[in-house]
């Protein structure tokens, strides 16, 4: 992904944001023909080895005849036979046993739903059997803050988000969300449901984070609610994490959100700040995003270089009481953290090493290229550069390959 330029940067800006993410049966046969009788049993007995012997003759006159083609059709039946066994377990796996958890009227609804969601898209047929399950699962007395409630009608907004409705994904969830919301004022607080709270609070923040990424999308733009929602989803996290910290409370509503999970929060709404072009607000976030890691691994290798662009285009507005370090000093603390995120990547093996080192990799040495550009350093720019295209080739990055062959060609 490309990030917005600084208003103060000059035309060589970091342009990347790192977010993506980078190895036969035998037949046996009588030797000896056997004594002919007329007995009714006996002859029974030598039809079949006559049988079998003449199935054998044949299957050696066809293998003799044609090897090629009989080796290829055992594999072919051999293949079929390895398919189907792989369908019934993935049906046994996946379809009946996702739906062990709902009464069978409504597992039938919601495998239809899946069938028109997954395999066979079709908007109008999935919606009808979601809507059927929801109303059958209603009437049977289903908590509707359940689980299996609350996952249903996520999946709905997953549907309408896949089919591009993304108005329609907006209104589900919000719906969703404003009905747990109701739910936790009115009996959060009650003793018996202290832990189905922290459920239905870790949803909420959930939900909040996925919105703030709808609203972000290119055909909603909503960059004000965006914010809302993540700040909303951010510090819920912090208040509840804070509040489980006092004596008695861990014991009473169960655990809150991993740290892990805290830092996606963090990083989800540092990025929308980052596409706002406010950096000074999206560099704190993905340093606490870093810090909130309780593994260094290679997404940590993805938190530096975003940390690494955001700090190279602080730009803090007019009237803050903040003094501005100057582009020197800036540059200097950027540089360093794109070359953590190179000497962590370097650091990590399999199986903890996955794509996202690989494209760390990439985008911090375009990265290192262009802090180099900004300080006038053309010839350790170029060395950068070269480097990034590379390691874009070898791991098929495109887009890396395309910005920095392309920076390259600005410096030649």
């Amino acid at each position: 992904m490309l990030s917005r330029p600084a208003a103060s940067a000059s035309k060589a800006t970091p342009i990347f944001r790192a977010g993506a993410r980078r190895c036969v049966s035998s037949l046996g046969h009588a030797r000896t023909r056997p004594h002919i009788t007329f007995n009714a049993r006996t002859s029974h007995r030598w039809q079949q080895s006559r049988g079998k012997a003449s199935f054998t003759r044949g299957a050696k006159e066809l293998w003799a005849a044609h090897p090629y083609l009989v080796s290829l059709a055992g594999a072919a039946i051999l293949a079929g036979s390895a398919g189907i066994a792989y369908a019934n377990y993935l049906y046994s796996t996946y379809i009946i046993a996702s739906f062990h958890n709902y009464p069978e009227p409504v597992a039938q609804k919601l495998r239809r739903a899946i069938y028109y969601t997954n395999i066979d898209l079709d908007a109008k047929n999935a919606l009808k059997y979601y809507k059927q399950g929801l109303e059958i699962a209603n009437e049977l007395g289903m908590d509707p803050f359940s689980n299996e409630i609350i996952g249903v009608k996520i999946q709905v907004s997953a549907l309408m988000e896949k089919i591009q409705n993304y108005p329609k994904a907006i209104q589900v969830l919000e719906i969703l969300r404003n009905d747990c919301l109701a739910w936790e004022e009115k009996f959060g607080q009650l003793d018996d449901h202290k832990e189905k709270r922290t459920r239905i609070m870790k949803q909420l923040v959930a939900m909040s984070v996925k919105l703030g990424d709808l609203y972000s999308n290119q055909y909603i733009q909503d960059a004000k609610s965006a914010e809302e929602r993540l700040v909303w989803a951010l510090e819920t996290s912090l208040r509840e994490k804070q509040r489980r910290q006092e004596p008695g409370v861990l014991e009473k509503e169960g655990e809150w959100m991993s740290d892990n999970e805290m830092g996606a929060s963090m990083e989800a709404l540092a990025h929308n700040y980052e596409e706002q072009n406010k950096h000074y607000l999206a560099t704190p976030l993905f340093l606490q995003a870093l810090n909130f890691k309780s593994d260094k691994d290679c997404h940590s290798v993805i938190l530096m270089n975003n940390l690494a662009i955001s700090i190279a285009q602080q730009n803090p507005p007019p009237n803050s009481e903040t003094k501005s370090p100057s582009q020197a000093v800036l540059l200097k603390n950027a540089k360093q953290w794109a070359q953590k995120a190179l000497d962590l990547a370097a650091d990590i093996e399999p199986p903890t090493r996955d794509e996202e080192c690989d494209v760390g990799c990439a985008v911090a040495l375009h990265n290192l290229g262009e802090f180099a550009e900004l300080n006038k350093d053309i010839m350790e720019a170029k060395k950068r550069y070269k480097e990034a295209v590379s390691l874009a080739r070898a791991i098929g990055f495109e887009d890396g390959l395309e910005n920095s062959s392309a920076a390259l060609r600005r410096l030649s």
